[in-house]
């Protein structure tokens, strides 16, 4: 079989060359929009389902939400090679693994599928979100936000209302979280010693504070499930009542009167100030705390295009964010690839260099052969600029392999030279 290739490249070289050239130039074209990653995606297909449960413990989250999940609703689902659940105070995550080579998007329609009894949990908790699938490499840019005239709690608003979506239209982006994130809350902070002297019960506090919203998460409350302002008739026509929400600062909530005790305000048995939620972690930035915006990429997006994606959006973006600084260079995986294709095209351009000058030096040696025009006989030439033709009968002929040798053996044989007196 190989014999028989080689024969026939042999036979038909022209042919072999010509497709040659052109698998060249395909593939030459082909490297502008080559995907280039740093690592394969090497993980199985997976998805990720979250229930945020505001307010429950860890032992709570797992026997009201997360158990009931994985036996009733999860339990069984199509091609799951591995069911893994995680309980934190206040969120529950199940990781569903698929076997390999499953696909993706049909795997999450089946997870999907199982979910649409979930509404049989406790009503306590939020409703479940299933996570955008996520590339293996999983990062594609850390994001630093910082400036100098505005706080941390304006940054945050900056970053999740303007930042944060406009990133999020970029194609191939799968999510953009916040760390160090600030989100500014009015804050009730009670103090048990001072609601025991007003004969003021903990409930009462929880109650008047979640009332005072347009809407609270909690279920047992009025403002749960907030009712529509209704409407105005009049011969005319109908006007629709809109609420104006009169609590905008911590001050206005203050004033508000306790339920159950409307002689006293929220500001007389506790402390209402405006501040953040309690931080887990933090972001630094220029050695002070600060934002980062942490963006990652859908398993099938290219790297280096989504990242200029990004850059481009944070470009058209500067213009109308005055005052704050935002930094793309702290991880950016694409400056990797760049530096890896840079160098090896340069790589290659050597290695073509070496390789034709290689060509260009046996080309050469192999035009030190000459034909003397007497038949197949070469003519040599020797250190002491003789040929072999005047060395005699003596002198031994300097071949390169033995059957060369043999051969002008021969030769000398049949047809002895001149010198000794041959007619």
């Amino acid at each position: 079989m190989m014999r028989w290739i080689i024969g026939s490249s042999l036979k038909l070289r022209l042919v072999v060359a010509t497709v040659a050239a052109l698998l060249m130039v395909f593939g030459f074209t082909q490297l502008r929009t080559i995907p280039v990653d740093v690592l394969p995606e090497f993980s199985r297909p997976h998805v990720e389902i979250q229930v945020e449960i505001l307010g429950l413990s860890a032992q709570e989250v797992e026997a009201l939400i997360t158990t009931p999940m994985e036996a009733d609703l999860l339990n069984g689902t199509p091609w799951v090679k591995e069911l893994r659940s995680v309980s934190i105070p206040g969120l529950a995550s199940i990781n569903l693994t698929f076997e390999k080579g499953t696909d993706l998007m049909r795997a999450r329609q089946v997870a999907q599928e199982r979910l649409n009894e979930v509404f049989a949990l406790p009503r306590v908790a939020k409703h479940f979100t299933m996570i955008n699938p996520v590339s293996s490499a999983g990062r594609v840019m850390a994001i630093g936000v910082t400036s100098n005239k505005l706080s941390l709690v304006d940054l945050t608003v900056l970053a999740h209302w303007t930042i944060q979506p406009r990133l999020l239209g970029v194609p191939g982006v799968a999510n953009v979280s916040i760390w160090g994130r600030r989100e500014r809350q009015l804050q009730v902070q009670v103090d048990p010693d001072k609601l025991r002297d007003q004969h003021v019960t903990l409930m009462q506090i929880i109650k008047t504070a979640g009332n005072a919203l347009w809407s609270s998460p909690l279920s047992f409350l009025e403002a749960s499930t907030p009712g529509t302002g209704g409407w105005v008739e009049t011969p005319n026509q109908r006007l629709g009542v809109r609420h104006v929400l009169p609590i905008t600062t911590a001050n206005d909530l203050a004033k508000v009167p306790v339920d159950d005790a409307e002689s006293k305000r929220l500001g007389d048995v506790a402390s209402v100030v405006e501040d953040h939620q309690p931080l887990i972690g933090d972001a630094i930035v220029k050695d002070a705390p600060a934002l980062m915006l942490v963006v990652e990429k859908l398993p099938w997006a290219n790297t280096q295009a989504v990242t200029q994606g990004v850059e481009h959006a944070l470009a058209a973006l500067r213009p109308g964010l005055s005052g704050l600084e935002m930094d793309s260079s702290l991880f950016r995986p694409a400056t990797f690839l760049d530096l890896a294709v840079g160098n090896l095209r340069k790589a290659l351009l050597t290695g073509s260099v070496l390789v034709l000058a290689a060509l260009r030096a046996d080309q050469r040696r192999g035009h030190s052969d000459v034909d003397d025009g007497r038949g197949d006989r070469p003519l040599r030439a020797w250190s002491d600029g003789q040929s072999d033709d005047h060395r005699g009968a003596a002198g031994r002929p300097r071949c390169r392999d033995r059957r060369r040798h043999r051969r002008h053996g021969k030769h000398r044989a049949a047809s002895p030279p001149a010198s000794q007196g041959g007619k």
